[in-house]
């Protein structure tokens, strides 16, 4: 618990109270007479990302328990209210409500997710990364509804729009200058005010394709939160909340209800914020914590509605400032009541789904998971199932484009592969995002400057079978400005097919299209030549997983150290 009030009281508190209330109390009756203060609570929840039914593998657990499931979420978010008052109670959310979803919610363009999270309650959200992935025309029908311009009411109804507000107070019209949506909101509780702005990373251009963020610019988040609080204040709003989609992450020994070690952009980002701004609502970063950072409460409730931050504030009713505030993640378990209008909008959208997510495409003979094996201390190596895709990939176009290697970005896989059967459905959730696979021309000179850019972007891109190299840990890194000065990738140790890289030679090399457009800072693809566009991802994916099923686990050996392989 902390105490932003007391920042005010620094100078000429006994003054200032005496002026703007009279006398000062002096005994306890005297106190006792002031009005007590306001309760109100938040309940919180960011990246949920469609996920209308229970995930699954370990996407499906947290802290222990199995978890999620809009069903469950919306009883545990009732039976939170009804602990509290329950017109004191405003639930919120931090971004990536909707995009990378699951099939049931992705097939009708995220709309089943939208009438669900709406029907649980919620009042606001800030606008993620992921809102982006259609652009800023689906965005803004999300919000207001109308049926798709392109595939219409998909399910036989109009879909009427989000029943919440979303906010995005530094996502720009390039030509106007002028916020995309709502910059913030002033939710009145027993007559104090708190506001609440939205907030979108400033990022969002590197990690969204191009298309997604056309004739948008992104502002700095501490700044804009700055501005629209001064904003805020002169329409008399002291308790400030911030709806943030960017986080950081704890320390591998942190609980969900723990600050251990806090790093990542939310930590500068808070720290520059305004001493008005009281709590900031965090995601983007799927981890759960529960941290004061520089005298804010700062939270996050992990991912896919497995968590439910419950937020209690005491407001001052005088002066309308944040007393005390203090947080609790609430996992979602799966042992209460089902809601029933949850399970009747699911059955809904399943019924019209029809027999196309059950349909079986292959097999797999053990579960293939999209976790990272561990370099130099870290998570960046390579992944059993996104090799796998990388391999799907390269098949796709070794033919067609006479392709001679396939990356795969870590963050287009989206769930693990479970044994046995694989549905489409299960396939799309793997791989959601519809991105094209695009074939290019690059020289082996502009391969090392990509596999050096992994260094400097921290993301490992996931090679097909055919790719191979040594990376030294005791190497440089590069710039932002010049990836290819890094010297982290073994010179001579890139081979394609057994064959060692020529630098002045080209090669034929397939990525999808977000990929292809320097998404996720991979700007060295950018300039790749003779490109060609071809099938859908998951498309390539599917016929793979048909053709060569049973399929196993690929072999991690395609990056390798020079502790494995000694140099010469």
């Amino acid at each position: 618990m902390f105490i932003p009030g007391m920042r005010r009281a620094a100078v000429g508190l006994t003054a200032l109270a005496v002026a703007a209330f009279g006398a000062v109390a002096t005994s306890p009756e005297q106190a006792d007479a002031r009005p007590k203060p306001v309760d109100v609570t938040l309940l919180a929840l960011n990246d949920f990302h469609g996920n209308l039914e229970p995930p699954s593998g370990s996407s499906g657990t947290i802290a222990g328990q199995t978890a999620g499931g809009v069903e469950f979420l919306a009883t545990h978010l009732a039976e939170l209210r009804a602990a509290a008052k329950k017109k004191n109670t405003i639930t919120v959310a931090a971004g990536d409500l909707i995009g990378a979803s699951p099939l049931l919610s992705a097939a009708f363009h995220d709309e089943p997710t939208i009438e669900a999270l709406s029907m649980a309650g919620l009042d606001y959200a800030s606008v993620g990364n992921h809102e982006f992935d259609e652009g800023a025309a689906e965005l803004l029908r999300i919000q207001n509804g109308g049926c798709h311009p392109v595939d219409g009411c998909i399910d036989g109804t109009p879909y009427r729009g989000a029943g919440f507000q979303y906010l995005s107070a530094n996502a720009f019209k390039t030509a106007t200058g002028k916020p995309l949506m709502a910059p913030y909101a002033i939710h009145k509780v027993q007559g104090v005010k708190v506001g609440f702005i939205g907030m979108t990373l400033e990022g969002t251009p590197q990690i969204v394709s191009q298309q997604g963020v056309a004739g948008l610019s992104f502002a700095d988040e501490a700044d804009t939160a700055n501005r629209y609080a001064r904003e805020l204040r002169r329409k008399g709003v002291q308790a400030i909340v911030v709806l943030l989609h960017e986080g950081g992450t704890q320390a591998a020994t942190g609980g969900i209800n723990d600050c251990v070690g806090m790093t990542g952009p939310i930590v500068d980002i808070t720290n520059r914020m305004d001493p008005s701004i009281d709590v900031v609502v965090s995601g983007h970063t799927h981890q759960a914590y529960n941290c004061d950072i520089n005298g804010k409460l700062v939270t996050s409730a992990s991912s896919f509605g497995r968590l439910v931050t419950d937020i209690d504030l005491k407001i001052d009713r005088r002066s309308g400032d944040v007393i005390s505030a203090a947080a609790n993640n609430v996992v979602v378990t799966r042992d209460v009541a089902k809601d029933p209008r949850q399970t009747a909008l699911i059955n809904r959208y399943k019924t019209v789904l029809g027999p196309v997510a059950g349909r079986q495409v292959g097999v797999t003979n053990a579960a293939i998971t999209r976790s990272q094996e561990t370099l130099f201390g870290t998570s960046l190596g390579e992944s059993p199932l996104g090799n796998l895709i990388a391999d799907a990939q390269l098949a796709a176009t070794d033919d067609e484009q006479n392709a001679v290697a396939a990356f795969m970005n870590p963050g287009g896989v989206r769930a693990d592969l479970d044994a046995g059967p694989v549905t489409y459905e299960e396939a799309f959730t793997v791989q959601p995002f519809a991105n094209n696979l695009v074939t290019l021309d690059l020289t082996g000179a502009q391969l090392y400057c990509v596999l050096e850019q992994q260094f400097v972007v921290g993301r490992t891109l996931y090679p097909s079978a055919t790719v191979g190299y040594v990376v030294d840990p005791n190497g440089t890194t590069g710039t932002v400005a010049d990836p290819c000065a890094g010297t982290r990738v073994v010179r001579g140790s890139l081979t394609l097919g057994g064959t060692t890289v020529d630098t002045a030679a080209t090669y034929r090399v397939t990525v999808n299209n977000f990929l292809a457009g320097g998404g996720d800072g991979f700007s060295a693809l950018t300039g790749g030549t003779n490109l060609v566009t071809g099938q859908i991802d998951l498309d390539a994916f599917v016929d793979y997983l048909t053709a060569q099923s049973p399929v196993s686990a690929p072999t991690l050996d395609r990056i390798r150290t020079t502790a494995e392989v000694p140099a010469a």
